[in-house]
């Protein structure tokens, strides 16, 4: 499957793989916090912060779920001294992490927490 690439831009795309699943462990993080901070004030519980909860983790899971994928399409691009991908994830993400802002923010003006 074509050439191998020089060891530093392998490793550059390693690390970039890295990053995209520290990002993904980090939004699933948020959301079990948002619904952990649902689950501990009852009397204050809001099927908004259990919606927060879900959109953070359904980012977490497109993001892992993505991140191997991108790596490898990218490494095929090196390998075979193709075009790189165009990068999907990123704008996807930064669309979605500002809605999921806008209903956090929502969230505070609500209920006030």
């Amino acid at each position: 499957m074509g050439s191998d690439p020089d060891p530093r831009f392998t490793l550059a795309n390693e690390r970039t793989f890295l990053a995209w699943i520290r990002t993904s462990l980090a939004l699933m993080a948020a959301g079990v916090g948002v619904e952990a901070l649902n689950a501990v004030t009852p009397d204050q519980s809001s099927p908004l912060r259990t919606v927060l909860a879900i959109l953070l983790l359904l980012a977490g899971v497109l993001c892992s779920a993505t991140a191997f994928g991108r790596w490898m399409t990218t490494e095929r691009a090196m390998r075979t001294n193709a075009s790189l991908p165009a990068p999907r994830l990123g704008p996807l993400l930064g669309y979605g992490l500002a809605a999921i802002g806008v209903v956090a923010c929502a969230l505070l003006l609500i209920t006030g927490i």
